[in-house]
């Protein structure tokens, strides 16, 4: 039998840390080694002869408190059994001395076995503790939790990770979880499996490219996903080299790209019918220059007789009256869209709003033979708002509704209240149109889409400048159709007014008060550097009997204007040198045309530059093409005033 010191030498030179407890509650420690007292960081002295829950107390407010409760209930079952018994892994503070002596605690972990020791007469003589250091093992293990923490991350994010061998043959996500959850696929699949049919063949190139030169293969390309759509991927992979440079594996990251891919075909989409819109622009300004210029040749060539006369002059104004109304459709619609339109609010009847729509669009409503019904409210239903505009909106949908409507159509203008909404609809039995388009007809430039027939002309832009207008108002609009060929229906909600104001009196049309032709003539100056606009205009003036003088700078007409003193001055307002406005800023400081009546002729239409010509001394703004009714209407004023004046 070995003597007692040999079990004391093998306890004590044990690297495995280890202590003997007595067997009582209070687990006195009775003898522990060195390698404990190194991995604790204390002295025998201080363990020897002292309960090890005194030695080793537990913080109250830590949570790793319960090694003493697990330790305890361990000991006891080794004291009951007489059976070794083994503990669950046990975190430890331990104090570490630094350099310059401060104690510090760091976090260890250690692993407990604790093993009856019996005495001669089979009494239990004490409990032998075995530990061992694992904070290593449980560091590495935090760590890989962490790890894989940030790649579900990561694969949470749109990113995928995956491995693939070197012939591309097989690919596996990294961690068993991330790439299966994307595309439902096994663990271990062909390429072909994960690419769709469509889209195999440049993978394909791009892939056997990679392995040819050993670079980095990156390509964004459509996959299919774990609920059977099919979505867009960019995929980047690295090669991975063994020590002899040959490549073993590629390691590939795969990020969801859908939504970017789906917002750029958006935008293509949006270029596309932008590039639509104005080809079919250049269309509709090419259509009234073909007649003008074929009547300009004819009066050219040909010795006119007053018949030839009438009917070329006619042809020219109707043409140039299509082409104005086009060019203001799109000054209306960019307006309009930018908030740049100001709204006249008053009380409004919807019964006349309706009214007066339908007496605009008469016209082409007859010219094609619809059938229109009119169905208004049957009493006053008031909304606030532009009447000009609103009667604008329903002219505008019921235009389009005679336009995509094949000759000898049903038309019906339906409107009535209900939850303090005024709601108009118009339907028709026309064209109709695909499901799909409903959604964005009222967005700028889709109405090219909706039919190849251009026998109407026009932009497509009244039902975006519907929209606009009546959002303007408050309300709202929708578009419904049961498919091609099965008609359309437009509806428009305004808030109702509560007050139910008596009409208000229509307003004065102005060239219903145009003084009767035949005045006296007046002496008219003409300034436009545009020599043709210029002579044109001078020409429609003498043969309505005034004396016109013509200039083309305004310096010139400065000279002009203190030898002849004009009564009205046409002035165009991008005069080089000067322009019209600092020119009729100087005619109002002269004392020979301080009265003169100064009109701007111009084709700067908005509103902010008619508000800035105002601002500049003239009377009156007209956009070129000259609106003739309106400036015959402007000269017969300034000669009754000049009548008027006379002594």
């Amino acid at each position: 039998m070995l003597p007692p010191s040999v079990f004391e030498s093998a306890f004590n030179s044990s690297p495995i840390g280890k202590y003997l407890l007595s067997p009582t509650p209070e687990a006195v420690i009775l003898a522990v080694n060195d390698a404990f007292l190194n991995a604790s960081s204390r002295r025998r002295e201080d363990l020897v002869g002292v309960s090890l829950f005194v030695a080793f107390p537990s913080d109250p407010d830590d949570p790793a408190r319960t090694n003493e409760m697990e330790l305890r209930a361990s000991l006891a079952r080794v004291r009951e059994t007489g059976r070794p018994d083994t503990l669950p892994v046990q975190r430890y503070p331990i104090p570490v001395t630094g350099p310059d002596g401060a104690i510090s605690f760091e976090e260890r972990f250690w692993s407990a076995h604790s093993a009856p020791v019996f005495g001669p007469d089979g009494a239990l003589a004490c409990i032998a503790h075995t530990t061992k250091d694992v904070t290593e093992q449980i560091r590495s293990e935090r760590a890989l939790r962490d790890s894989e923490s940030r790649f579900r991350a990561l694969t949470t994010a749109g990113q995928v990770v995956y491995r693939m061998n070197a012939d591309w043959s097989e690919l596996r996500e990294l961690d068993g979880r991330g790439f299966l959850k994307d595309t439902g696929q096994p663990q271990s699949f062909w390429l072909k499996d994960y690419i769709p049919d469509d889209e195999q063949g440049r993978v394909h190139a791009a892939v056997l490219e990679a392995i040819h030169d050993g670079s980095v293969f990156e390509l964004e390309h459509r996959v299919r996903r774990i609920d059977g759509s099919v979505g867009w991927t960019l995929s980047r992979a690295v090669p991975m080299r063994n020590a002899e440079g040959r490549v073993v594996e590629w390691i590939g990251a795969a990020s969801d790209i859908t939504e970017r891919k789906v917002a750029e075909e958006k935008l293509r989409e949006s270029d596309r019918r932008k590039d639509e819109f104005l080809a079919m622009l250049a269309h509709e300004l090419r259509n009234p220059i073909a007649p003008i210029s074929a009547a300009a040749a004819l009066l050219q060539r040909m010795k006119p007789d007053e018949a030839l006369v009438r009917r070329t002059s006619e042809i020219i104004a109707r043409q140039v009256g299509h082409m104005t109304a086009l060019i203001d459709d799109l000054l209306d619609v960019s307006r309009v869209t930018r908030g740049l339109a100001e709204l006249e609010r008053v009380p409004v009847d919807l019964r006349t709003v309706l009214q007066d729509a339908v007496e605009q669009v008469m016209p082409q409503v007859e010219a094609r033979r619809h059938a229109l019904t009119l169905a208004p409210p049957p009493g006053p239903v008031m909304v606030m708002g532009d009447k000009k505009r609103l009667v604008q909106v329903v002219a505008n949908l019921l235009n389009n509704a005679a336009k995509y409507t094949p000759e000898g159509g049903r038309l019906a203008l339906r409107s009535h209240a209900a939850g303090g909404q005024a709601c108009i609809e118009v339907s028709d039995n026309g064209i109709g149109m695909a499901p799909e388009l409903t959604g964005r007809v009222f967005e700028l430039f889709a109405q090219a889409e909706r039919s190849a027939d251009r026998s109407m002309g026009g932009l497509g832009l009244g039902l975006a400048l519907v929209k606009s207008l009546v959002e303007l108002h408050g309300g709202s609009v929708a578009c419904t159709s049961p498919g091609l060929g099965q008609g359309s229906s437009f509806s428009v909600c305004l808030p109702c007014q509560a007050a139910l104001p008596a009409d208000p009196a229509p307003a004065a049309d102005e060239r219903a008060t145009h003084p009767s032709a035949g005045t006296s003539p007046l002496r008219v100056l003409v300034v436009d550097d545009n020599v043709d606009a210029a002579v044109t205009l001078a020409m429609v003036l003498e043969a309505a009997g005034h004396q016109a003088q013509v200039e083309h700078d305004a310096h010139a007409a400065l000279a002009r204007a203190g030898r002849t003193a004009p009564q009205v001055c046409l002035l165009d307002i991008g005069l080089p040198e000067m322009d019209g406005k600092e020119l009729a800023r100087r005619l109002r400081a002269e004392p020979g045309t301080a009265g003169a009546v100064l009109v701007a002729v111009t084709g700067y239409g908005q509103e902010s530059d008619r508000q800035q010509i105002m601002a500049a001394g003239f009377d009156h703004h007209l956009v070129k093409p000259v609106d003739m009714a309106r400036l015959h209407a402007i000269l017969a004023t300034a000669a009754q005033l000049t009548k008027e004046a006379l002594p």
